[in-house]
Parts: structure tokens; C-alpha cells; sequence
């Protein structure tokens, strides 16, 4: 069993998500924001993985400003090593914090290291220690890679894709999945379009895993 796995990014037109050096681009306007920060209070907990943490800082809590007596989720990080930095803000007394990791334990007040598989976190080791911890809803926010390994290995059941109606460019701008991608027509992730609908600015686009007839 696992939890019930939802992805959710913004883009910009041309797919990126953050700027050629990797710093963090404003690309949802206000009402996303809004729809974001209900997704999570949503949710039982919001995994991102360490370039996000390392890159962006997130606090990865629901803000008041967008929802009225908002239950904070568990905030997971797959750091394979150890590589959080001590005044991080996941590390913040707001809400919980589980960090995965292959190189060590230990639990400290609202913060806890678990070993989750060799050489680099085993996704469907952790879904399955998460599902046994009662997260029966999971949000995860990125980066690229992460996304990626969601994807890849078939774990997501639905991806909300905003996007921004601007162009940031760059051949080292991340996207929305990263990794090593596909390299032949049959390794391509299918999805299927379930909606499509104006947010402010921009548009949200919901899909869900799609097996195309052969």
C-alpha cells in the first residue's frame, strides 16, 4: 500500500521552473498560490527532495494569509546524504520534519532521520513507511529529479501543472523533469488531460497515468 501521490509544479511556457543558475523564479501568481496552500493543508504531508532545500529554503507550511486555521503536514526531504543544513527551514518547530536518507538515524525533538534504502532513497520503501504512518494523502513539490523518479517509477496519481505566461529560457534552466529522461518512444511517460482551467493569469492543467493502446 501507498499513499495517494499528488505532483504539483509551476512552469513557465517553455517548461522551466526556476532560473539558468537554478535560483528560484516567482512563477505562480497570487490565486495559485492560494490553490497550492490549500493543497497542502490537504494533505497529510509535502515531500521535496534537497536541491529544493538547498536552493529555495522552504518552510513548507500552510500560510494563514491563504487558509483559515491551517493544519501544517508532515514535511519530508529525500537527502540520500545528509546534506540539510542545520538552520534550514523544514527544520522550523511549525510541523514535523521526516528526512530520508541512506547514511544514518536518529530522532530529536519534532525532527527525524530514517534510513531508507542504498546509494540513494528507495521511493517505494518510503511510500510504504509513510502509508504504515498513516499519510494517506502525499504532496510532492519537486525538483526536477524527484519529480522525475515519481514519475518513472509509476507512483503519481495526479500532476497539477501551472502555467505562467512568460518565458524564462536557458539551457541549464531546470524543468519541470529532470534526470536522465527517455530514450526511446516506449520509455515516454503518457498522461492523460482531465482539465484545464484559468488560474488569474496563467492556466492549471491536471493529468493523470495514462497507458496508450498498442
Amino acid at each position: 500500500m501507498k499513499p495517494f501521490v499528488i505532483v504539483n509544479c509551476a512552469m513557465s511556457i517553455d517548461g522551466k521552473i526556476a532560473f539558468p543558475d537554478r535560483k528560484q523564479a516567482k512563477i505562480s501568481n497570487d490565486e495559485d498560490m492560494a490553490r497550492v496552500h490549500k493543497l497542502r493543508d490537504e494533505c497529510d504531508a509535502v515531500l521535496v527532495g534537497i536541491g529544493t532545500v538547498l536552493s529555495d529554503n522552504p518552510k513548507l507550511t500552510v500560510k494563514e494569509k491563504y487558509v483559515q486555521n491551517p493544519s501544517n503536514p508532515l514535511r519530508v526531504v529525500l537527502d540520500s546524504n545528509f546534506r540539510t543544513p542545520r538552520d534550514a527551514e523544514v527544520f522550523s518547530r511549525d510541523a514535523p520534519t521526516l528526512i530520508a536518507t541512506t547514511c544514518r538515524e536518529f530522532k530529536q525533538g519534532n525532527i527525524e532521520v530514517i534510513k531508507c534504502g542504498e546509494g540513494k532513497v528507495d521511493l517505494k520503501k518510503l511510500l510504504d513507511i509513510l502509508y504504515q504512518r498513516d499519510v494517506k494523502k502525499l504532496l510532492v513539490e519537486g525538483g526536477e529529479t524527484v519529480i522525475w523518479e515519481f514519475l518513472k517509477q509509476n507512483l503519481v496519481d495526479e500532476l497539477y501543472v501551472f502555467i505562467a505566461p512568460f518565458v524564462i529560457g536557458g539551457r541549464t534552466s531546470p524543468t519541470m523533469a529532470g534526470g536522465e529522461g527517455a530514450f526511446s518512444q516506449e520509455s515516454i511517460i503518457h498522461m492523460k488531460l482531465e482539465d484545464a482551467q484559468r488560474v488569474g493569469d496563467g492556466i492549471l492543467l491536471k493529468f493523470v497515468p495514462h497507458s496508450p493502446k498498442t
